[in-house]
């Protein structure tokens, strides 16, 4: 990718991948403060403003070179603090709280979805400036339904490996979350193996994917 197709695409990612990021830390902060853990809000995290939300290596260096090596922007925010022995129900709570960041990712990729049927079928799609707008939409239905996804994975310590610690119990519980240790590794063999043409991770992916995709054209369908 050449520098001027890099920062075109950096320009039509970057609406969908900050809100994504961003709403995605916001909901874990605002369920958890339903359940009765005001952590995050006591810390100026229960905010939209990316600001209070941004790591430099989640953020910027590894969208950066997710990009420039030909793949999605992908990344992360700094992750809110979260105290679990302040719920007023703990396995309930503990669920809802980290299923709020990957479906908040959804809504808002089914709502990108959405406005993008709208604008292909009610505007012009001549302009050159529209056919940004409708790459910058298409971005957004595409991060926030593989960030989501992602995040379903259920190894520790992403949002789904929680979801699932939250029906453990004891001995179950403390030897699921000794997966945690060899999750980085998991990971970068995934990642050895994509370079090698064997593209696990996007397999296991592929159904968000294609959630997207067909709501869009759902939405059209319906808009026509």
């Amino acid at each position: 990718m050449d520098l001027q197709q890099l920062i075109y695409t950096i320009a039509q990612c970057l609406p969908g991948f900050l809100l994504a990021i961003v709403l995605h830390e916001a909901a874990h902060a605002y369920v958890a403060m339903k359940f009765g853990d005001d952590t995050a809000e006591r810390i100026g995290r229960l905010s939209l403003n990316p600001a209070v939300h941004f790591d430099m290596m989640g953020t910027v260096i590894f969208p950066l070179i997710s990009l420039s090596l030909g793949g999605i922007v992908f990344g992360w925010a700094k992750p809110v603090p979260i105290d679990s022995r302040n719920f007023k129900n703990y396995r309930k709570g503990l669920f809802w709280v980290s299923f709020a960041g990957p479906l908040s990712n959804f809504i808002l990729g089914t709502i990108s979805a959405f406005l993008y049927a709208v604008v292909f079928t009610n505007m012009s799609v001549d302009s050159v400036y529209m056919q940004h707008f409708l790459k910058m939409l298409e971005y957004s239905v595409l991060i926030n339904f593989i960030l989501g996804g992602f995040n379903l994975i259920p190894l520790p310590p992403l949002d789904g490996s929680k979801m699932v610690a939250s029906f453990l119990k004891h001995n179950a519980l403390r030897k699921y979350e000794e997966i945690a240790a060899y999750t980085p590794y998991i990971f970068l063999g995934l990642i050895a193996l994509s370079f090698m043409g064997i593209h696990i991770l996007g397999y296991i992916l592929m159904p968000v994917y294609y959630s997207g995709e067909i709501l869009k054209r759902i939405f059209i369908s319906m808009l026509l």
